[in-house]
């Protein structure tokens, strides 16, 4: 049986709009956020998302894991970053160092030192507010989209029947694959299997992870035959189907489409106007010069 994210039914901005709409802004912001590396312009982007987020009604308890690992996950590439410089190289040719700082020791003679430059901090700050924007608006996704609506949305979106319904079982697989992961270790752990007591290297650990892996793994192929046989007695794919929900679009619904719209060709238009790019202030660069 397919289960769903943690979905229900609130009073919040995103549940007020056809859930079409919303995905056709989401994509307009996406595509907005990527185009620029200037915080100046990511901030009012990041807002954005934290307003969604506030006004989504979801639960801090029902989005604290998500949260967590998304947040540790951006945090810790930004800093990587800030620690590394890798990736920023791309976008800014020299750097205007504001301290080097050295480790009291050394490693094979070679002495650990951390130069911490203006161009290094704010494209690490760059990539914090770019990435976690996008995450926000990611994470309210399949909290807030009616489980029920999956295929008829991205089909009303344009989607071949096919390719929608593809989408209807992705968004399902995640949870169902979580929830039989979860039942297959109460289960040996009722039996018996101690997964605290897992020691060794790493294959070893994974050939230990067996007697969960293998029968969740199994699980989920016959799972998806039992699918494909399903869809294949109703003929799926022979001709256009019809669903059983449908979908309306009103005036608040083509009003958010066409702000999402206007946002993503304002982003274009500033980006070809030579705007948007790295940036960094004058007067920190100044700062760390004198």
């Amino acid at each position: 049986m397919l289960v769903t994210w943690r979905y229900r039914k609130r009073r919040s901005l995103i549940q007020w709009f056809d859930p079409r709409a919303w995905i056709i802004f989401y994509s307009c912001f996406l595509f907005a956020t990527l185009f620029f590396w200037d915080v100046r312009f990511l901030v009012p982007l990041m807002l954005i998302a934290i307003v969604v987020l506030l006004t989504s009604g979801i639960k801090w308890h029902e989005i604290r894991r998500a949260f967590l690992f998304i947040g540790a996950f951006v945090f810790f590439f930004a800093f990587l970053t800030f620690l590394t410089g890798r990736g920023g190289m791309e976008v800014y040719d020299e750097e205007h160092l504001i301290r080097s700082l050295q480790a009291p020791f050394t490693i094979f003679g070679w002495q650990p030192t951390l130069e911490v430059t203006v161009e290094r901090s704010f494209f690490a700050l760059s990539q914090l507010v770019r990435v976690f924007s996008i995450a926000v608006m990611t994470i309210l996704i399949p909290y807030s989209l009616n489980p029920s609506y999956y295929g008829v949305t991205f089909r009303g979106l344009g989607l071949p029947d096919k390719i929608a319904y593809a989408m209807d079982l992705t968004m399902r697989f995640i949870p169902t694959f979580g929830r039989d992961f979860q039942l297959t270790m109460d289960a040996q752990r009722a039996r018996g299997y101690e997964l605290e007591k897992i020691r060794g290297g790493l294959i070893e650990q994974v050939r230990k992870l067996g007697p969960l892996m293998v029968p969740v793994i199994i699980h989920a192929i016959i799972g998806s035959e039992d699918i494909i046989d399903a869809m294949d007695l109703r003929a799926f794919g022979i001709g256009p189907r019809t669903w059983l929900q449908e979908l309306h679009y009103e005036l608040k619904d083509r009003l958010l489409i066409a702000f999402g719209i206007l946002m993503l060709v304002g982003a274009l238009v500033i980006v070809f106007m030579g705007y948007g790019g790295f940036w960094v202030p004058e007067s920190l660069i100044r700062m760390a010069g004198g």
